[in-house]
């Protein structure tokens, strides 16, 4: 079995689940998982957990993001995405200077509210926003919180002339951002009508389209026996967090997950990463009823 991230290139038109299907057929284990969907549309950075690793797959998928979008103006859709029907369409010819663009992004960084579209997976009612939009129902969108760190114009163009404008961004952002709606806020900024027409995550956690995998250059692997040659350890996704190598006294305690005195980087730090030879045995955080006290948030007793 194996106990790491792979970090897959997701191509277009399959899903995220498609993926893992895809990743268990080839390596031949069942204990795979996703770090968050990316819709059929999108291409990019999906780093898949393996064995061990799963455990952590939600410390990724709350991690930050990066991707490249391109926003067309003049048009917006059911969807925010290209896959929409049309909802508004702006014919007139437009002309966007580089200053405007500009002044319509930033406010846009920080922390923003966004409503997320109807054709999202987000829960109303135990019931996602989806199927509410297939079956017609009009229904009341949650209003969220989202984190966006930077918003980078990809265009050195100074001036942007015609019935529709095109023009793509770099975004690096917190967890359960709608980079479709995004696009539609610039183009509200401008005063017209706008949708994503395509999106590329570059970037996932700490893994980056250069540590990538394609499922055939998996599949390649897989047959020459050299899987693991493309297998990062479970450690990278831990990195922000502090880690301490174990004194020989402490291996079994730790191994078997027993409550111990508090850690002197678990009381500064707050959840602490212990390793045995730089390979992650467990994560420790202050007990929450006895502060003189750790105890264990996640083992990994197969990872040494």
């Amino acid at each position: 079995m194996y106990h790491g991230i792979l970090p897959v290139w997701k191509e277009r038109g399959m899903t995220s689940h498609d993926v893992v299907y895809k990743v268990r057929k080839i390596i031949g284990m069942k204990k795979v998982g996703h770090t968050g969907t990316l819709d059929p549309s999108v291409e990019g950075v999906l780093p898949i957990c393996l064995g061990q690793a799963t455990k952590i797959a939600s410390l990724i998928t709350d991690a930050g993001k990066e991707y490249v979008a391109r926003v067309s103006i003049g048009r917006t859709t059911e969807t925010e995405d290209s896959d929409g029907e049309t909802v508004d369409i702006d014919r007139t010819w437009k002309k966007v200077t580089r200053e405007q663009l500009l002044e319509a992004i930033a406010p846009l960084i920080g922390e923003i509210e966004q409503t997320p579209p109807m054709y999202s997976a987000v829960r109303v009612n135990g019931k996602r926003l989806y199927e509410y939009a297939r079956e017609g129902i009009p229904v009341e969108r949650p209003t969220r919180r989202v984190q966006i760190d930077e918003i980078e114009l990809l265009d050195d163009r100074a001036v942007w002339e015609g019935e529709e404008l095109t023009f793509d961004i770099r975004i690096a952002c917190g967890k359960g951002t709608y980079i479709r709606t995004l696009a539609v806020a610039i183009g509200q900024a401008l005063g017209y009508p706008a949708h994503m027409a395509s999106l590329v995550r570059t970037r996932s956690a700490s893994f980056e389209q250069k540590d990538c995998v394609t499922l055939d250059e998996l599949q390649t692997y897989a047959e020459q026996d050299r899987v693991r040659d493309v297998l990062l350890p479970l450690e990278d996704a831990l990195s922000d967090f502090p880690f301490v190598e174990l004194d020989e006294s402490l291996h079994e305690k730790i191994r078997n997950g027993q409550v111990l005195p508090l850690d002197e980087t678990v009381a500064e730090r707050g959840t602490t990463v212990f390793t045995i030879g730089g390979k992650a045995l467990a994560m420790y955080n202050v007990h929450p009823t006895k502060p003189t006290l750790m105890k264990p948030e996640k083992m990994f007793p197969f990872n040494e």
